[in-house]
């Protein structure tokens, strides 16, 4: 069975997205307070490029991803009047001695600066390193820390089952070079709102 691109035409993946981190709003003028909506849209966008790896070994990094997206936007929909932002949002539920979103947002940044630290690692690396080996050293200094034995094996099949890195630009778009541009756009936004949730989780308020 054929493999499908996963772009129109003369566009890149990129395009397919329903929300980019690029869209998502930074109130500099709080604290760099970051949009709950635009962020867990962007991140269930983000979700669909562990199809285009093309395997079922990834569905678990994709379902950890939408399973913490859930627990954040729950907590939205609960109440929506203290949920405008992330860190509202987590500073609404800590004081009700809940932290089920919050919770959920510490495992979505863990999972999203894998995904980010992955793809930057590969598009910066010579041609010659696969896609394999730049996720397994993004896993090794992000999500291993924090998984347990039983998970971390579910999370090394992943990693085997990536696709040859020629395999996988070619179905982002015709243009390489143009696939890499957006995407160092893409990923240059997910880490800089990756930087300020990870220093605002680390906290005191921020913590249970």
């Amino acid at each position: 069975m054929a493999a499908t691109n996963a772009y129109p035409p003369g566009g890149t993946f990129l395009d397919t997205l329903k929300k980019s981190y690029v869209d998502v709003p930074i109130n500099a003028e709080k604290d760099n307070a970051i949009g709950t909506s635009e962020f867990l849209e962007a991140s269930e966008s983000l979700t669909t490029l562990f199809d285009v790896l093309g395997s079922v070994a990834f569905n678990p990094v994709k379902n950890d991803i939408l399973g913490n997206v859930k627990k954040i936007r729950d907590r939205q929909l609960a109440a929506p009047a203290e949920s405008a932002t992330l860190q509202d949002l987590v500073l609404a539920e800590l004081a009700t001695k809940k932290h089920v979103a919050t919770e959920g947002l510490v495992w979505l940044v863990r999972g999203l600066d894998f995904t980010a630290s992955a793809l930057s690692l590969n598009i910066s690396s010579p041609s010659s390193e696969e896609l394999s080996a730049s996720f397994r050293t993004a896993y090794a200094s992000t999500l291993k820390p924090h998984h347990s034995f039983m998970v971390k094996p579910i999370f090394s099949a992943a990693m085997s089952a990536c696709p040859y890195r020629k395999d996988f630009y070619v179905k982002l778009g015709e243009d390489e070079a143009k696939v890499v541009a957006e995407m160092k756009v893409w990923l240059g936004a997910l880490e800089k709102l990756l930087g300020i949730l990870k220093a605002f989780l680390e906290r005191k308020e921020a913590k249970w």
